[in-house]
Order: C-alpha cells, then structure tokens, then sequence
C-alpha cells in the first residue's frame, strides 16, 4: 500500500521534533558545576603533614640584637640545594623594622647572613619572593600596611619600587586605608596580586607591567566564613598550581581579637573562584604564615609566625 505523500512529510517533521527534544543540553548545567565544584582535589601531599619534633628551626636571637624578635610572613625560596629565607627582625623598644637574609643545606639548620639586616631604608615586613627570568621579585607590606615592591638579582640587594597603585575594576583608586600581605603569582606575561584590607577579606588585582594593578572584581575573591576558623580575619600567603589547580595557603581566625591564628587551603581552577578545603585548617594554635616548599617529589610545609617550624609529609 502506497504512503500518500502528505503523510510521508508529516511524519518526518514529527521524528525531527521528537529528536530535537532529545538534544542534549549545555555540559555546564547548575547541577554539573556544582558536581564539580564538590569535585575540587585536595592531595594529602598538599594539606597532611607531621610538624618536625626538633621545632622550632628558626627563631628570632632573643638577644639586644636588631632581630631580636621576628614577626609575620617570612619567606623561603628552594633553588638547586640551598633553601634561601628572608624574615623581618625588629626589637620591642620600637626600633624601626628590617629585613633579614638567611641560607640552608637541609632547610633545618640556618646560617645568617653576616652582613644582616640586608635592607632597612623603608618599613618591609610580612614579605613574599619569586624569580620571574633572572630578578627577583619582593612584594612586602610597608607602613600603615600598604603593600610595596622590591626588586634585586643576588636575593641580598634589594631595590624599592614603591607603594602599589591598584585601582578598582573602573579604573578609580582604591579608598583609603591598608591594603596588605600582599602575593604574586607569574603566568603567561600577568602578574596576579592577591591582598587583603584589614584582614577582612581577599582581593585580586592584575597587571602586565608591575605599574598599575586593576581588580578583577571589586569584592573578594575569598571572603570570610561562613566557617568559624577564619570568620574574623583572613589573608594569602602563597599561591601554589599541582595537576591543573592553584592552591591558596592562607591565614585565618576564629577570634575576634585575633590572638590566634591558623592555616588553612582553599583551591581553585582559574584565580577567581574557591573552594576551601572542608578539613581547614591544616595547622592550628598559631602555626600560621605557612609556605609550601618542594623536596624532591614532595613537599614540607613551613609556618612563620613568630617562629619558623617545619612540618614534613605525613607518613
């Protein structure tokens, strides 16, 4: 029996209709990224570690000495077989604060610079390193908390560059006030500088030139809470990128005067947006400022806040 030709069209278009209601939909679905959001890798490599028992490693002299005492962010450097660490020493009768230079073999057992403090001509403290072709790159907050930059090619003789220049994502300056703890990431010509104003919350601002910075958004990228660990103050320390994600270590508190601080993980896929690891904090009872340093194939964390302590893989 012949199909007359009207009804060969009419079922045609209908099958077209049926298989376009099956087409398949965006892959970046609510419900997908929210699967992949859960996803977020957190390697024991990067958050589990034993602290060393022989704590701690580094300390200030506690002699009358211009580090007789050492505060906030340091920052170690592993370069072939040498460990290089800068600290900021000060004395409690509020003698200005300066910049210390100290070496190692093992990254236990350091050597001071002889010709220490290495640079003392504006406040530098809560500092941060990285070697971009063959200079170094310093970022460092200086008085009043405002971030700065310095730039040296021995890693002993440092030159200042002067106060920041952010702005927001308009083009206008920031308001006034601190904007401190200042850490850089490098990647492809853009410098990434996340920092935070007065603790309460993470910014990120670019730049391709290391002259004017311009936020990516003019809220934090990570703010604090809702977790209680770090819902009264919180700030970068170190940007780390393992297998495709970068890694913020970060300080944070639990306690609205601040006498206790803690370490703490947050990832992330593009700068912008993070997820905080679910068992921060990683280190506690004021094992803060933590840097991750590779050893080999892995990696020791360091906590520098008011004394260096190591702390190893856990086995």
């Amino acid at each position: 029996m012949k199909i007359p030709l009207t009804c060969l069209i009419v079922l045609f278009l209908f099958a077209c209709k049926e298989k376009a209601k099956t087409k398949v939909g965006p892959i970046d679905t609510p419900l997908e990224l929210s699967a992949q959001r859960d996803s977020v890798p957190f390697p024991d490599a990067l958050v589990t570690f034993d602290t060393y028992s022989d704590n701690p490693i580094f300390q200030g002299s506690g002699e009358d000495t211009w580090d007789q005492k050492i505060r906030e962010r340091g920052y170690i450097l592993k370069e072939g077989d040498t460990y290089s660490m800068w600290y900021t020493g000060l004395k409690p009768d509020g003698t200005p604060l300066s910049l210390g230079y100290a070496t190692s073999q093992d990254g236990i057992s350091w050597k001071r610079y002889a010709e220490n403090p290495i640079f003392n001509d504006s406040w530098t403290e809560d500092m941060m390193v990285l070697k971009v072709d063959d200079t170094y790159q310093m970022f460092a907050e200086g008085k009043n908390d405002v971030a700065h930059r310095l730039s040296s090619k021995d890693k002993i003789h440092w030159t200042d560059h002067g106060s920041l220049d952010i702005r927001k994502t308009d083009g206008s300056p920031l308001s006034e006030g601190p904007y401190g703890t200042p850490t850089v990431w490098f990647e492809d010509n853009v410098w990434y500088l996340f920092y935070e104003r007065n603790d309460l919350g993470i910014w990120l601002a670019t730049s391709k030139d290391l002259n004017v910075w311009t936020n990516v958004q003019d809220d934090p990228v990570i703010a604090m809470g809702p977790e209680t660990y770090d819902q009264f103050g919180l700030a970068v320390n170190q940007i780390v990128k393992h297998n495709g994600w970068y890694y913020a270590y970060y300080h944070g508190t639990a306690f609205e005067d601040w006498h206790e601080w803690s370490t703490n993980v947050a990832a992330s896929k593009d700068l912008v947006h993070w997820k905080k690891y679910g068992q921060n904090p990683i280190m506690k009872e004021n094992r803060s400022s933590g840097i991750l340093v590779p050893d080999g194939t892995k990696f020791r964390l360091y906590t520098m806040h008011d004394k260096v302590e190591v702390h190893f893989p856990k086995q």
